[in-house]
């Protein structure tokens, strides 16, 4: 099921960078755009919507107007070229606050805010030990969505790193650190300068390799002794 997404902005040109944005993500529907804000309640109220992204400016009615005068529970995430209304907004109870123009990571982690919201509501429950159940990552140009618990490792390769799960591997211009720090701590370790693996998908340990399903990965001299503690402990 989709996550059902309503963009009202009194300036198409940003409602466009919003639908562009996701159709990125496949688990999202963007199923209407308003740029009148009586013609977008009137919607909202009669329509199931899970999410509205709204701008505060608009013409006839607030952004924050509009939001008092929702009768469900539908998620609001404001967005908006001024940073002086968050604390406002927030007493609103509004899910997310996005100042333009909207970067693409800070609209991922909205986007993560919402699915976690979602799965809540609906009582969808999310195998994870810590944090969020996947990550997103670059590839030919689409923000592909990565199960955590696939992962087997990352592999760094100077510019690049490569995204191993048993099904595919992703390749996407990022670094290994910087994927590493997205990734739970408590199921994921850094066993060479090239190389993070997932630890409950460790085989066996043999001399200085570690093997996972059919891949043999190596174990970094400076690493070593705290591979050997993580998975033989």
């Amino acid at each position: 099921m989709k996550i059902k997404c309503v963009l009202i902005d009194d300036e198409p040109l940003a409602i466009k960078v919003l639908e562009n944005y996701f159709t990125n993500f496949t688990d999202f529907e963007v199923i209407a755009t308003f740029t009148n804000s009586l013609e977008a309640l009137d919607f909202i109220n009669s329509t199931t919507v899970d999410a509205v992204f709204l701008d505060i400016n608009m013409p006839m009615m607030t952004g924050f107007e509009l939001i008092s005068l929702i009768e469900n529970k539908t998620k609001v995430i404001i967005t908006t070229a001024f940073r002086e209304f968050a604390a406002e907004s927030y007493d609103l109870d509004v899910l997310d606050y996005l100042v333009k123009p909207i970067p693409l990571p800070r609209f991922i982690k909205c986007i993560n805010k919402i699915t976690t919201e979602y799965n809540l509501k609906n009582n969808i429950k999310v195998e994870t030990a810590k944090g969020d159940s996947h990550i997103f990552i670059k590839v030919d140009k689409k923000m592909m969505k990565i199960n955590i618990e696939e992962i087997l490792f990352v592999e760094g390769m100077k510019e690049y790193i490569k995204v191993v799960t048993p099904d595919k591997t992703y390749i996407t211009h990022k670094s290994l650190t910087s994927l590493s720090e997205e990734l739970p701590q408590d199921r994921f370790l850094r066993i060479h300068k090239s190389y993070v693996i997932a630890l409950n998908k460790v085989k066996s340990i043999e001399g200085n390799r570690v093997q996972i399903q059919s891949y043999n990965i190596p174990i970094g001299r400076n690493y070593s002794k705290e591979v050997k503690n993580k998975i033989l402990e």
